[in-house]
């Protein structure tokens, strides 16, 4: 079983934040930052589409919700602050008005939850934070799945696009994940052979960095071009 959600409009608040703020680690050493502890406030004009700081910047808004996920099966505790198969913590910037995320059921009724709204965010998220934010309101549709089977999160984006996903402690290791799951993806899609996914996918997929900072990396693969099926 699978839940679709579908994302609506999502409507930020009027202020947001970008902050850095914790204990020197090897990456913020390898990008020359000795000191990681700042904060810049932003003014979010929603209607403009645009978030501006009194430090100067301006930068365009898209709204996404960084986490969207169901409960997961397995017992014990979950660090709320990991995605994982069934969602939570993703931080993909295409995850925008517009788009469907596909989660796989793991638990009677799903639990859906979400939150975490950002309104700017880079591939990666390499500081710790987006433009976190308030909404002013949220709108979400939810609708079962049978004939979609997924064991991982996936997306179908505005323009079309499929995107897969892989979480894991190790980057390398979550691409695996991303390519595999793009791979499962195009066969069902196509209803072609592996080996054809797999050599189509080195010419039609783009595989991304989602995030670095959660205690489960991400990268997410998406399919661009519209390959018949």
């Amino acid at each position: 079983m699978t839940l679709a959600v579908e994302v609506g409009a999502l409507v930020p608040g009027a202020y947001g934040f970008t902050e850095v703020e914790g204990l020197p680690t090897a990456r913020y050493a390898h990008l020359g930052i000795d000191d990681p502890h700042d904060r810049i406030a932003w003014e979010i004009d929603a209607r403009q589409g645009i978030a501006r700081s009194p430090r100067g910047f301006t930068l365009p808004v898209r709204p996404f919700l960084g986490w969207m996920g169901v409960m997961p099966a397995a017992p014990g505790y979950h660090d709320v602050a990991a995605p994982g198969q069934y969602g939570g913590n993703i931080d993909c910037t295409r995850l925008v008005e517009g788009c469907t995320l596909y989660l796989p059921v793991e638990v009677e009724g799903a639990l859906f939850s979400f939150g975490d709204a950002h309104v700017a965010q880079g591939d990666g998220e390499i500081c710790d934070t987006a433009i976190e934010c308030g909404l002013q309101s949220a709108t979400l549709s939810l609708r079962l799945e049978e004939g979609f089977p997924l064991h991982w999160p996936a997306a179908r984006t505005p323009e079309g696009w499929w995107i897969t996903f892989g979480f894991h402690a190790e980057l390398e290791a979550a691409m695996y994940l991303a390519l595999n799951n793009m791979l499962d993806l195009m066969q069902a899609k196509l209803g072609i052979p592996r080996i054809d996914a797999f050599m189509l996918a080195s010419l039609a997929v783009d595989t991304q960095i989602t995030q670095i900072v959660n205690p489960t990396v991400g990268v997410h693969a998406i399919w661009r071009d519209h390959l018949p099926g």
